[in-house]
């Protein structure tokens, strides 16, 4: 009911000047009066070497600076990915760059790695420290926009994050760097070699994807994923690809589109993956849910837990608690004890 209140207000002014707004009013604790309840049980899941409380995760880009993670759990998250984060703090690309494509439950953005730096992400990390134990955070982590050596960006990072985070995300395909998607096929191997040389054994690595990536590069990036020793693949950042079904007026902006256009190309990539490394590690989901059939639809096709954002923007902040009650009801009803019997069941 609270945000049914607010969100006229919300979206009548600037998408990146909302978002700041929602943060605040996170960090204030004026929104705990939303605070849901613990998913069901029967919602645990595992997830590399991880124990999830539930296999719906929040998608990096909500909590850039690790500021409101932990308040995210209380929204019924089973683990939130927080970032993107560079060694130095950036100012990102020049503004507007958040867009709402309202018509299609879409967003576009060119951000670009917008963020306070490790430095001031670390200390946010240890000041929250002891209020996620029970809980999966996962840092994703990119170089800045101007660094000489991207590679030593990423090992600075991981380095630094490593020991106090439950994963780290090697962000790979975001469409809003220059050239930073040149890591999924010509450079991967040099950048996935310096990573296992700097690996910390007891905390996982996953790498994200991009959807615009051709099939048969795919097929490679993820068999080089495979081959280097990562714990699990992210299937799929946001997209440069502009589908003709979608209507808003918004659709000749430049950067990433992501939510419900997302969600055929995004399943297709993680039905790839799990046929050819489905049984090697796990896949996590993203773009474009926002409701128990889309979760379904991608853990069906392989995944073995899924991520989202724009959903919450156009679903509001019960919709991690809602699809955990709607998931735990499907199960019950179905007779399946564990989410991993539905994990690739269209094959």
């Amino acid at each position: 009911m609270l945000y049914n209140l607010l969100k006229p207000l919300i979206w009548q002014i600037n998408p990146e000047t909302a978002h700041n707004f929602v943060i605040n009013l996170l960090k204030t604790n004026l929104l705990n009066i939303i605070k849901s309840k613990n998913p069901n049980p029967i919602l645990k899941t595992n997830l590399a070497n991880m124990v999830l409380p539930s296999p719906l995760g929040l998608a990096a880009g909500f909590d850039k600076n690790f500021e409101v993670f932990d308040k995210m759990f209380n929204l019924g998250f089973g683990f939130v990915e927080s970032g993107t984060v560079t060694p130095h703090p950036q100012v990102g690309n020049a503004k507007p760059r958040i867009f709402r494509l309202i018509e299609d439950e879409a967003l576009i953005n060119r951000l670009g790695f917008n963020n306070d730096g490790l430095v001031k992400i670390k200390e946010n990390i240890l000041d929250k420290f002891d209020r996620f134990a029970l809980n999966k955070l996962g840092a994703n982590i990119g170089p800045n926009k101007n660094s000489k050596n991207r590679i030593e960006d990423y090992i600075i990072c991981y380095k630094s994050l490593a020991k106090i985070s439950d994963y780290i995300t090697i962000n790979i395909s975001s469409p809003n760097t220059p050239g930073l998607r040149n890591f999924e096929t010509s450079e991967i191997d040099e950048l996935l070699t310096e990573i296992n040389k700097s690996r910390i054994n007891e905390n996982s690595i996953f790498v994200k994807l991009s959807p615009d990536i051709s099939n048969k590069d795919l097929e490679i990036s993820l068999q080089k994923i495979v081959q280097y020793g990562m714990n699990g693949v992210i299937l799929t950042n946001t997209t440069l690809a502009r589908p003709n079904f979608i209507k808003s007026n918004f659709l000749s902006e430049k950067g990433g589109l992501s939510g419900k256009p997302l969600l055929d190309r995004s399943k297709e990539c993680i039905s790839i993956a799990y046929k050819l490394i489905g049984r090697d590690i796990p896949i996590i989901g993203v773009g474009g849910i926002s409701c128990l059939d889309d979760v379904l639809s991608y853990l069906n096709a392989g995944a073995s837990a899924v991520q989202l954002y724009t959903g919450l923007i156009y679903k509001g902040p019960k919709i991690a608690s809602n699809i955990n009650d709607e998931l735990a009801k499907y199960l019950i009803s179905n007779k399946i004890s564990n989410i991993s019997e539905l994990v690739g069941i269209n094959h």
